[in-house]
């Protein structure tokens, strides 16, 4: 997995490298923390309505802008104001270039989207050697994304910086509406991340980036493969003066490898951007359907289990100021779900089974990151409100009138503002930020996050980085409402909290990119499902305490600077370890304790002849832990996970905007489980076309 493409870039005096490219679940708390701290909501209020009125109203943006101009010039001028090849990355509050960093940030350009073969986010992340996809089905249906070691729970999924995790489960995390071609790039950030995505990145975050200012222009694709796979995708832009206009749509369709595990995905995501001086307004629509066979997706004792998912979400943010900057956004995300443990049409369901569970979930965001840039560096600060409510037939609290399907529900509020300073010197950055949260469902009080990031360039290649961070992680409604035939959820459960500790190097040269990092992580009151023998209920609980140590290692070789010949071959080599100790008892764990021990990735991209290149992945990984292994149908005998190796290949033959390609997943159709149980697909072939317009 390679970082980026880089050049060298001349700061004054220094070299440094460059990027290319409503019912309360505990009403009682909460009106004892409205009369302890109305004056604290009520200016966060205030902030935000002055926020959105900044993204909106791109006039008041400008005179903002113009009168800053007054102010004291930042004290690094090195640091460019605009620069036409500079990408951020969302490392910390403030906009700083990946190279301006000091964290390790993991980037999936649109270059390496393309190349891949790839069918979903989910895929592209497989071959990142810090996570941990564990997929229950194929081509982007359902997958859990695990960082360091950490639940799929743990991973903050963002859209455009928009936290859309979900708060039912975070198996829907990944319900987006977005096409592969729709994304600019992928920003990874590995370890505890509250102070930058808020609750929920207790262990990394994972934020997909989608293309703006694209041009007028249409692009198509479609393509067909075994299993009988279809797929079809369309997006077409318009630039018109100073905005931009985008629309896409996707579907892709297939009977599945197995029995049951046929699937029908579609997407729709309209963008509009506007810029006007030094102000933006970025509005986004989008729409995810699927409905899928989940074979034996949550317990295998019920192979026939069907899921029917639909997935809203609409954002708005403005950005306007130039030294002193205002960034409003407001997004909201509806999901439905209807969950059926027997398939409709599969004979013989038993009499006890009468009706699917249904859950709807709102997230509504608002939240306002204010930045000055000053003579000692950068400061931000703001907040963000953010409302989570489930409406269900099985999770939170019985209502008093049934609304239609819906005979349960549960609400929360997570409250936060953050403050982070980076300074900026010549050799040295440092960053250091503290979060304080609240929420209305667990505790009176504030709790604060610290983090401290620090990076020292010891040449103008090599770089010294570490960091401490702090982080926590709300409960879903599943983990503390439901209860099914196989699992029993847990109210008493609490917030998880994590702190973390990294050490590492970098060094970057247009021929070779390198990095290697240490890092030590404790969490506390960690959740899982777990049971005290095979035949017992899942049931969530809180661990005592979990110890991660690990090492993570990138390096990438770029061959156009020893031959020129090869001006597009590279290859990405990546190796990560981990070891946890963990105060469990004897419990079996189903997601905690599994975890990747050893992972081994090697990207190679090279061109065959004239316009025919090949690229190949491949990935090894061997998995801590085991799983419950069911015959026929019945829980029997607890087995480790075996370690396996899997191979994929894409070659493509471009001439000018026409494509025409063939995947082959799984080249030499490996049997192989990211979960217990469930089987994975072997050898698939893939084949279709693709034109700009």
């Amino acid at each position: 997995m390679k970082f980026s493409n880089w050049h060298i870039f001349k700061f004054p005096n220094y070299f440094y490298m460059k990027q290319e490219n409503f019912t309360n679940r505990r009403s009682y708390r909460f009106k004892r923390f409205v009369r302890k701290s109305y004056a604290a909501f009520n200016s966060m209020h205030k902030m935000v309505s002055i926020g959105v009125i900044t993204g909106c109203m791109l006039t008041f943006a400008h005179a903002t802008e113009a009168a800053a101009q007054n102010q004291p010039s930042l004290i690094r001028d090195s640091i460019p104001e605009q620069e036409l090849e500079e990408a951020t990355v969302t490392s910390s509050r403030a906009e700083l270039t990946l190279n301006q960093t000091a964290k390790l940030v993991a980037v999936i350009t649109r270059d390496e989207i393309a190349r891949q073969p790839v069918e979903s986010v989910q895929d592209l992340l497989k071959n990142v050697v810090g996570l941990d996809v564990r997929q229950r089905g194929s081509n982007g249906v359902l997958a859990g994304i695990s960082v360091r070691g950490g639940t799929f729970e743990q991973t903050a999924i963002l859209l455009n910086g928009a936290n859309l995790s979900n708060p039912q489960t975070a198996h829907y995390s990944l319900d987006l509406p977005v096409n592969l071609s729709d994304i600019e790039r992928i920003e990874i950030i590995q370890g505890p991340s509250s102070l930058l995505y808020g609750a929920g990145a207790f262990s990394g975050g994972i934020n997909i980036v989608t293309k703006k200012n694209s041009g007028t222009g249409v692009f198509l694709q479609a393509q067909g493969g075994t299993h009988e796979l279809f797929g079809a995708e369309v997006r077409g832009s318009l630039q018109s003066g100073s905005s931009n206009h985008s629309l896409s749509a996707g579907y892709n369709s297939s009977e599945g490898y197995i029995a049951n595990s046929d699937y029908k995905l579609f997407n729709a995501l309209w963008q509009s951007n506007f810029r006007v001086y030094n102000s933006k307004l970025d509005i986004q629509l989008g729409v995810n359907d699927k409905e899928y066979g989940a074979n034996t997706f949550y317990s295998a004792a019920y192979p026939n289990q069907f899921d029917d998912t639909r997935s809203i979400f609409a954002a708005i943010k403005g950005e306007g100021g130039t030294k002193l900057k205002f960034t409003p956004q407001i997004y909201w995300n509806r999901h439905f779900d209807s969950f059926h443990l027997f398939r409709p049409g599969t004979p013989d369901i038993p009499s006890w089974y009468t009706n699917p569970n249904y859950h709807r979930t709102d997230v509504f965001g608002a939240n306002l990151n204010t930045q000055y840039k000053w003579q000692a560096g950068i400061t931000n600060i703001g907040g963000e409100i953010r409302n989570e409510g489930v409406y269900s037939s099985v999770l939170g609290k019985p209502l008093t009138m049934p609304e239609g399907k819906y005979t349960h529900s549960d609400n929360r509020t997570n409250i936060s503002y953050f403050l982070e300073h980076n300074f900026l010197l010549d050799k040295f950055t440092l960053g250091f930020g503290l979060l304080a949260n609240y929420n209305t469902a667990f505790a009176d009080d504030f709790n604060f996050y610290p983090n401290i990031n620090a990076a020292y360039w010891v040449t103008e290649h090599f770089k010294l980085f570490a960091s401490w961070n702090n982080a926590t992680r709300m409960p879903t409604f599943t983990d503390l409402y439901y209860k099914g035939a196989t699992h029993k959820g847990n109210s008493d459960v609490q917030p998880e909290k994590s702190e973390a500790f990294e050490l590492g190097v970098k060094y970057n040269h247009p021929s070779i990119s390198v990095s290697a990092n240490g890092y030590y992580m404790k969490g506390k009151n960690l959740i899982d499902w777990v049971k005290e023998r095979p035949e017992d209920l899942w049931e969530s609980r809180n661990l005592t305490d979990l110890d991660k140590l690990g090492f993570e290692t990138n390096v990438s070789l770029r061959f156009n600077q020893w031959i020129p010949q090869l001006s597009t071959t590279q290859l990405n080599l990546g190796y990560a370890f981990m070891n946890q100790s963990k105060d469990a008892g004897n419990l079996i764990s189903n997601y905690v304790l599994d975890y990747l021990k050893h992972k081994f990735t090697a990207g190679l991209s090279h061109p065959i002849y004239k316009g025919l290149s090949a690229d190949w992945q491949f990935r090894w990984q061997e998995r801590e832990g085991a799983y419950t292994q069911y015959i026929d149908y019945k829980a029997a005998t607890e087995i480790g996970y075996p370690a396996f190796s899997v191979l994929d290949v894409k070659l493509k033959w471009q001439v000018k905007t026409f494509n025409i390609y063939l995947k082959a997943n799984n080249l030499f159709n490996v049997n192989y489980y990211d979960l217990g149980n469930i089987p994975q697909s072997g050898f698939w072939l893939i084949g279709g076309f693709s034109k700009s317009i």
